[in-house]
């Protein structure tokens, strides 16, 4: 599910790694239709994402945003956490 706010990607996953610092994994899972066999293949892709409160624990689901690079890798920030664990 993807939804623009001010031009800005906005996705929503469950955390799956809290093992660093200010940064947690997010998996975010996507169902696509395949192009030639019109098959619904499941997706998923892992973010690094920025946390400045250490909020988030592995099995959140959180809503995270795009935002400028961070690091070499983190490009995302933890908007909010929808459901605790």
């Amino acid at each position: 599910m993807e939804i623009r706010v001010n031009r800005r990607k906005m996705l929503s996953g469950e955390v799956v790694s809290d093992k660093m610092k200010k940064t947690r994994v997010v998996q975010v899972r996507t169902s696509v239709k395949h192009a030639k066999y019109q098959k619904t293949v499941r997706k998923a892709v892992k973010f690094k994402v920025h946390d400045e409160k250490d909020e988030s624990k592995n099995g959140d689901i959180v809503k995270i945003i795009e935002t400028r690079p961070l690091s070499k890798e983190k490009r995302w920030v933890i908007l909010e956490v929808v459901k605790s664990n």
